[in-house]
């Protein structure tokens, strides 16, 4: 998810654009698009970097995930995107699933470890964030820490948790849930969760309420607190982080992906953003900008003040498995949507 400034995009809508040359109409010569539910500075940054590099214009139309993700499928083979990018796997399963995506050239693939990228081979991870629970440490002690996130279910949790349980990032979280555990105990968790939860619209509304005192804790991902925490701290300062590890469903990693539309029109310069993203240029971009995601590139470092992903001890989740749709009825089913 990313800030309020990002513009809503449906099937049906013109997405907002950002480009990086002239944003006319896109002919031979007016390089690739890119459909972009990442956030829009990092993706502004890696647009920027690859066309200093290249020489390869780039337009940017940002939205979300799932809705980018229906909007590719239903534009099908007369998309005008070259390029996918998503915050989070089900989107790009979604659109794989459709067989709408290209098979990403092999020494891009290369360039990220097999741990982030699906076992097709028709898109590559491009970051990564970690679930965390983020808690009001003036309230809760270490002792008083739930052990795993199937606790949140227990009654004992009742009104002291928060999450926005209608965003991408929270339902790729129960994707990975879904995943590992069954679809039995995800329902069983889900229930539990609507008795329990406090609904938010946004991780970074979850996390103020965490800071606030509104609630104990927030199940979100990490770089929301690190980036508030490089500003001013102000929705934050009363926060620490707990980081399941132990393979632990509230362990997962969500995997941003990049993919090549099979019906791009400028495919060898689609793919070659894929490999800047992937390579040197790309992941210093995770490292030194404001984002806080994770570089998964092989060889590439993250942001220092980042929890190391090794030390994670992140549960193996197959992306390609994280099923949208599966999620979106059991969500529905619990009430939570």
């Amino acid at each position: 998810m990313r800030s309020a400034l990002s513009i809503f995009v449906s099937a049906v809508a013109f997405p907002s654009v950002f480009a990086v040359g002239p944003a006319t109409a896109q002919n031979a010569n007016d390089g690739i698009i890119v459909y972009n539910a990442q956030h829009e500075s990092l993706a502004k940054e890696w647009a920027e970097g690859f066309t200093k590099d290249t020489g390869i214009k780039v337009t940017i139309r940002n939205g979300e995930d799932p809705e980018f993700a229906n909007q590719i499928v239903s534009e099908g083979a007369a998309s005008p995107a070259d390029v996918f990018l998503t915050e989070n796997s089900p989107a790009m399963a979604l659109v794989n699933k459709a067989g709408l995506f290209a098979p990403v050239d092999s020494d891009t693939l290369a360039r990220v470890p097999k741990e982030f990228q699906p076992a097709s081979g028709h898109r590559v991870g491009i970051a990564a964030r970690s679930t965390v629970f983020a808690y009001d440490k003036t309230k809760l002690t270490a002792d008083k820490l739930p052990r795993s996130l199937l606790d949140l279910a227990d009654p004992s949790w009742k009104g002291r948790w928060g999450a926005s349980p209608s965003g991408p990032d929270f339902q790729s979280i129960v994707g990975a849930l879904l995943e590992i555990k069954g679809e039995v105990d995800t329902a069983e968790w889900l229930k539990g969760m609507k008795s329990n939860v406090i609904a938010y619209r946004g991780n970074s509304a979850a996390m103020k309420a965490v800071n606030a005192g509104e609630i104990e804790g927030a199940v979100i991902f990490h770089y929301y607190y690190y980036g508030d925490q490089a500003k001013t701290g102000e929705n934050s300062n009363n926060i620490r982080l707990l980081y399941f590890k132990n393979q632990d469903p509230g362990a997962f990693i969500s995997i941003s992906g990049g993919g090549v539309l099979a019906s791009s029109k400028h495919p060898k310069d689609a793919q070659a953003f894929l490999k800047w993203i992937t390579g040197k240029g790309g992941q210093d971009v995770l490292k030194t900008g404001t984002s806080f995601e994770y570089a998964i590139g092989l060889g590439a470092d993250s942001n220092p003040a980042l929890v190391p992903l090794k030390d994670l001890q992140a549960p193996k989740v197959e992306p390609s498995n994280l099923d949208t749709k599966k999620v979106t009825d059991l969500m529905t089913a619990a009430g939570l949507l």
